[in-house]
């Protein structure tokens, strides 16, 4: 028994109006919003849409792109206390020098969090246990002794070790508290339940919940598809940590990540008018709802910027100005400590002027569609080289050409990782280069830049 610790006891735009043009518009592509009376008070979020063009050809079926920029406040204030789990795997393949990086991990953990912090920790091989509950750290020595007496133990229960850590996260009500759960496995699931669709339901769990879930990958037997299915499903990250010394460094880097979120649980909604109809979204999860298009995004961090963007449809519609949607944004705000809700309107000129409709892409828009068809090509990629499709050399072109395009996109970070694949696919180990390239696929899904 862990003493010294604080233990938590368990606790209507169907119709549409033409609309004249302002005199002054000094920057078509971009929505405008209507000025409020008096300064607003300081939130964690900014909002603006571009659409492609500012003109589309009436009578006739058009297609444009709608480009929402998110930014997350350049802020250092005071961030919301974490609710986290730690789901460890100390399965027999851990033994040895993983599970001591593990560990290492665990302690930076401990040292990082502060006073009203809450942390459980979860650990899962044959059978699962709870090292922790969640508790609010007062004597972070005696928590690190229990983390360090780890030891390996047999075969992988991951589905298990994943609902008992969803458990922990849940088990406590803390109003205001940001609930995360980081998983770890270097293994495939080799006892309890194995259905992927299971497991990847049960990661789904989270999100009801309102928290995400990051799943790390390390060595070369685990199942990338798998995390990152967990990963996608409560719109949380993955990683690939190649080497175990980078075990503490990736958890590092997770959980200064969260320490920066600023607002969590975003749902973007795009009332649509009856006219129009949405052919594909990309950076969140989309849900159609009548005339509305539902996306849930992921977190934001200090900095940041998220970039969903939607290729919507015009059949036909006659000459003139027209609204053609609605924006709703909502999130939970650490800086107000308040739900808050951002909304902006989205209008759209038809002319009878093919020249006029015939003007190049704003490239801001244009970009992102290009994101998502790399993202694309990039699971193309992945195929080929696993059902031999595609040679050792091709598929080396194709990455080249990906890497190439990533940076012309500035999207580095996916770049970097690219590169990173392309060494290892050079080095004839096509496993890493599967798992990094997966976790390049996940980072354009959820369309987020970095500062």
């Amino acid at each position: 028994m862990m003493d010294k610790t604080q233990v938590f006891d368990q606790p209507d735009p169907n119709r549409t109006q033409a609309m004249s043009m302002p005199s002054a518009m000094p920057d078509p592509n971009r929505t405008q919003a209507v000025p409020g009376l008096g300064a607003p008070p300081a939130r964690a979020l900014t909002m603006k849409a571009f659409l492609g063009r500012p003109v589309a050809l009436a009578n006739s079926v058009a297609r444009e792109g709608l480009l929402i920029e998110i930014t997350g406040a350049q802020t250092a204030t005071a961030r919301a206390p974490l609710n986290l789990c730690l789901v460890i795997d100390r399965s027999g393949s851990m033994e040895g020098t993983p599970l001591e990086y593990v560990k290492r991990a665990c302690s930076y953990v401990v040292d990082m969090l502060g006073d009203q912090d809450v942390l459980s920790i979860v650990t899962f091989e044959e059978t699962v246990e709870v090292l922790m509950p969640p508790r609010k750290i007062v004597n972070k020595q005696l928590v690190k002794e229990h983390i360090h007496r780890l030891t390996p133990g047999n075969t992988t229960n991951l589905y298990d070790g994943l609902v008992l850590g969803i458990q922990q996260v849940t088990s406590v009500s803390l109003p205001g508290y940001q609930s995360h759960l980081m998983l770890f496995t270097d293994g495939e699931p080799t006892v309890g339940i194995k259905d992927f669709s299971t497991i990847v339901s049960a990661a789904a769990r989270a999100k009801e919940h309102q928290f995400h879930i990051t799943a790390l990958g390390f060595g070369p037997d685990y199942n990338e598809e798998l995390l990152a299915g967990i990963a996608r499903r409560s719109g949380g990250k993955y990683y690939y940590i190649d080497r175990p010394e980078r075990i503490p460094e990736i958890f590092q880097q997770e959980l200064q990540r969260l320490m920066t979120v600023v607002a969590r649980n975003l749902k973007l909604e795009v009332q649509l008018a009856r006219w129009v109809q949405v052919r594909q979204a990309f950076g969140g999860e989309l849900h159609l709802r009548g005339r509305t298009a539902e996306l849930t995004l992921v977190d934001v961090e200090r900095g940041s910027q998220l970039t969903p963007v939607l290729e919507l449809e015009f059949p036909n519609h006659p000459a003139g100005t027209y609204r053609i949607a609605r924006l709703k944004l909502t999130y939970e705000d650490n800086l107000t400590q308040r739900t808050e809700t951002l909304t902006d309107e989205v209008v759209l000129e038809f002319v009878t002027d093919p020249a006029r409709a015939n003007v190049p892409q704003d490239s801001r828009v244009a970009n992102e569609l290009q994101v998502a068809v790399t993202s694309r090509a990039l699971e193309k990629t992945i195929m080929g080289m696993r059902t031999q499709q595609l040679s050792q050399m091709q598929a080396l072109q194709e990455l080249e050409r990906t890497r190439a395009l990533l940076v012309q996109q500035g999207r580095l970070q996916e770049a970097q990782e690219v590169t990173q694949a392309i060494r290892a696919l050079q080095g004839q180990d096509t496993g890493s280069a599967e798992k990094t390239l997966m976790g390049t696929i996940v980072n354009l899904e959820q369309a987020k830049k970095g500062s």
